[in-house]
C-alpha cells in the first residue's frame, strides 16, 4: 500500500512540474529582407519594425513615436525588401528612412 501511495504521489509531482521552454535570442543585425518578406522569423514583420524604431529612436535619445509613422516607414521598408531580398533589414531601414547619418 505504501509503495502504490509513493509512486502515485511521484506521478503527481511530474505531472506539475512545467515543461521548460528555451529562450530565443536573435541578432537582429543577421535579419535578411527575404526572412522578413517571405514570413520565416517566428513573429510578424512589425515586431520587428517596432522594435527597430524603439531602437533607433533610443539612439537619438527620442521617446516620441508616431504610430502613423511607423505605419508608413514599414510600407516603404517592405517594397524595398521585396527588391533587395539580399540585403539585411536593419540596412533597409537604414537606406529607406535615412537613418544613422
Amino acid at each position: 500500500m505504501k509503495a502504490r501511495l509513493l509512486l502515485t504521489t511521484a506521478l503527481f509531482l511530474f505531472v506539475q512540474i512545467p515543461t521548460m521552454q528555451g529562450q530565443v535570442t536573435v541578432d537582429v543585425v543577421k535579419i535578411t529582407c527575404q526572412q522578413i518578406v517571405m514570413g520565416e522569423l517566428p513573429w510578424t514583420q512589425r515586431d520587428v519594425v517596432l522594435w527597430l524604431s524603439g531602437y533607433y529612436h533610443g539612439k537619438r535619445n527620442s521617446t516620441i513615436v508616431e504610430p502613423e509613422t511607423i505605419t508608413k516607414d514599414e510600407e516603404k521598408v517592405t517594397q524595398y525588401c521585396y527588391q533587395h531580398r539580399d540585403t539585411t533589414f536593419m540596412d533597409a531601414v537604414k537606406i529607406v528612412l535615412g537613418l544613422d547619418k
